[in-house]
């Protein structure tokens, strides 16, 4: 009898102290269901299968696992992630409306501006809580397409001007932008094929209906493994240690060529300061569950968390520069 009592004793204990941990809560056990036990729905602005998409799958499962209700990833594409991202800027600031945005979401505000257009939401709406991915974007092409580097692809561009075709996520899109600076800085004139998200431009390339792409790694990594695609340029600052026969933009001689593609969850910024931080933290346990970071890594997008105050200026200061490439690019016809 005694040691059966003492049996419950340790393992009431050994709860307890899981439920005090905030590293066990996020990993082993789940917390007391969300505020009012209804699901928290993640809205990604794009189709499945970009960038945005693969950030979010895997942390909003380890989500459920921390809050103890659903979290379901909602895809709501359309004009460049616009219309996605005002849907949850215009959302109750209630914890059950994040957004999985892409860098794009600081650029869309100036480009409608540019255009004329009042602007679908403006960035203050959306609350910086949690940076999940930091993809340097690639070039990518065809594995049988005559371009074996980046000079045959500039130089074939220069022979026939507007002739090769790229897809994109939309114009000023996060897949729009980088080609942008690129065709520039290389001077050569291709055409632009937009789409409603990176997974629809992913498939156009694969088949066949354009010849290029600017691609975060993780949606295009199996199909380079596979030589489906082939990867000729990438807009990171140095060599990426998962592609390290892959050059930069900046050592082939296009020194201002740099770009990545981010994913990070927004609340409302309705949602009051308390709420935000419970997100906040909810998160960063998240953003600690292995499987979470074994997935994002598989596909080719590690874990590269920042919260806080540190995301905040992250934002704050890309967001700047973003608005500088809209108004360098201008109007797009």
């Amino acid at each position: 009898m005694r040691n059966r009592q003492t049996l419950r004793l340790a393992r009431r204990r050994l709860l307890a102290g899981a439920a005090a941990s905030p590293a066990l809560a996020g990993l082993g056990w789940a917390q007391p269901a969300w505020p009012g036990g209804r699901a928290v729905t993640m809205v990604v602005a794009f189709p499945p299968g970009g960038q945005a998409d693969v950030s979010a799958r895997p942390i909003a499962a380890a989500m459920e696992r921390v809050l103890g209700v659903p979290v379901p990833v909602v895809n709501r594409p359309g004009a460049a992630g616009a219309l996605g991202n005002a849907f949850v800027a215009r959302a109750p600031g209630d914890g059950h409306t994040l957004l999985m945005a892409l860098s794009s979401m600081l650029i869309l505000p100036e480009a409608d501006r540019i255009h004329n257009r009042p602007p679908q939401y403006e960035v203050e709406q959306l609350a910086p809580i949690a940076r999940i991915t930091n993809d340097p974007t690639i070039l990518v092409v065809s594995g049988d397409s005559p371009w074996r580097s980046l000079e045959d692809f500039v130089a074939d561009a220069r022979r026939r001007p507007g002739a090769i075709s790229y897809a994109s996520s939309g114009n000023f899109g996060a897949l729009h932008v980088p080609m942008v600076l690129f065709s520039a800085a290389a001077g050569i004139d291709l055409l632009h094929v937009p789409f409603q998200g990176g997974g629809p431009a992913l498939t156009a390339l694969l088949s066949g209906t354009v010849q290029a792409l600017a691609s975060g790694t993780g949606p295009v990594m199996q199909h380079l493994q596979s030589g489906r695609l082939r990867a000729l340029a990438s807009w990171a600052p140095t060599r990426q240690p998962h592609l390290p026969d892959l050059p930069t933009f900046i050592e082939l001689g296009y020194r201002d060529v740099q770009y990545a593609i981010w994913a990070g969850i927004f609340a409302p910024a309705s949602t009051p300061a308390p709420l935000r931080e419970q997100i906040r933290a909810a998160v960063a346990r998240a953003a600690q569950d292995p499987d979470a970071q074994r997935a994002l890594a598989t596909a080719g997008s590690p874990l590269a968390y920042l919260d806080g105050e540190a995301f905040a200026r992250f934002v704050a200061e890309d967001h700047a520069r973003l608005v500088a490439v809209a108004r360098r690019i201008g109007r797009v016809e």
